[in-house]
């Protein structure tokens, strides 16, 4: 029987312990969501926008830390299945977006999207190249910042093959900047008087994660949050097209700028991403209706479970061996975006496609 060599414990115990404890961990997650979405917070902030992942990230690193000191996450890492629960939140995401709704009656969204994915991702590449950052490091990067955050990030990485600890380093900049964009970037747009709809398409095109975004447009108003969802979406269904291209163009440069061959392509391409479009497409056609609330639950479930353990795998001390320079790209990247996401929101949705 296999066994690990520091403490011969089987690696299949070791899996459920690791199992048992993201699952008590998620559990604990949703417990205090749910009470912290009927109280009201400063500002008017309601608290429902608090939502699972911002606790079960918590709750994981907390886990992680007191567990750290005495190998505890070495121990129990066999069961912590991030990818795998990632993975399969992302293909269940597929089944919430809705395609024909994109193209027929989302003109400004998608004009948008393609416009912030192209700008934002060119910028973030180029910038972090200028310091000095690894280009798989730099794919992965400027896939969340101007895709959707984590969600494309773990898609980028499965297409450049970035380490893992490079992928743990941006979800938690992503995760560290989207919490405070969500409260500010309600009040900027108050502050600046946008209406609700520039308001909603700049929180679509500008905040990081999709829990977010909604939070930010709740508290802005419901017009706000029906905006910024469709835009978001608009971005989420926009994950394969990027890693496919991602995929292409880092096996061309492992070909030294060669065509590279359908097959390293295939090989590199990650193949939970044709899990997500043929879930998009089955939810268009209508054949995934029926059972909504159940995929929406196990989507939930799939992403705590995923966000417990990326906090339990989270180190502090990855974040300062990867120095200063990936988060001033970030924040730089993140100004740009926001910028970006601000006059193409007022442009397209005051003058082009006014709602």
């Amino acid at each position: 029987m296999k066994t690990d060599k520091t403490n011969r414990v089987p690696v299949w115990l070791r899996a459920l312990a690791g199992l048992a404890l993201v699952f008590g961990l998620a559990l604990l997650a949703w417990q205090i969501s749910k009470q912290v979405a009927g109280l009201s917070l400063p500002f008017g902030i309601p608290g429902k926008t608090l939502e699972y992942p911002l606790w079960a990230v918590l709750l994981g690193i907390l886990a992680g830390l007191l567990l750290r000191p005495v190998k505890g996450v070495d121990f129990v890492r066999p069961g912590l299945r991030t990818e795998l629960f990632l993975k399969t939140g992302l293909v269940l995401l597929g089944a919430g977006i809705n395609l024909k709704l994109l193209v027929t009656a989302a003109g400004g969204a998608v004009l948008q999207a393609i416009l912030l994915i192209t700008g934002v991702f060119f910028f973030s590449y180029w910038l972090a190249g200028k310091f000095g950052l690894d280009d798989r490091l730099r794919a992965v990067m400027s896939t969340a910042l101007a895709v959707c955050g984590v969600s494309a990030a773990i898609a980028a990485a499965g297409s450049v093959l970035a380490r893992k600890e490079q992928v743990s380093y941006v979800v938690a900049l992503v995760i560290v900047v989207a919490l405070p964009m969500m409260v500010l970037a309600p009040l900027a747009a108050g502050a600046l008087g946008l209406s609700d709809a520039v308001a909603g398409a700049w929180f679509g095109g500008n905040i990081d994660t999709t829990a977010a975004v909604i939070g930010a447009g709740t508290i802005f108003s419901e017009r706000a949050q029906e905006v910024a969802s469709i835009v978001k979406n608009t971005q989420n269904a926009l994950i394969g097209v990027v890693a496919f291209l991602l995929a292409v163009a880092f096996a061309g440069k492992e070909q030294g700028g060669r065509r590279p061959s359908a097959r390293l392509i295939w090989d590199r391409f990650p193949k939970f991403v044709l899990g997500f479009i043929l879930a998009s497409i089955l939810f268009s056609l209508g054949w995934l209706d029926p059972g909504k609330e159940v995929i929406q639950a196990l989507r939930s479930w799939a992403f705590t479970l995923a966000f417990v353990a990326m906090g339990l795998e989270f180190a502090f001390g990855e974040l300062k061996e990867m120095g200063w320079r990936p988060v001033v790209v970030f924040l730089l990247a993140t100004l740009f975006n926001t910028l970006l996401a601000l006059g193409a929101a007022w442009v397209i949705f005051t003058w082009l496609f006014p709602l």
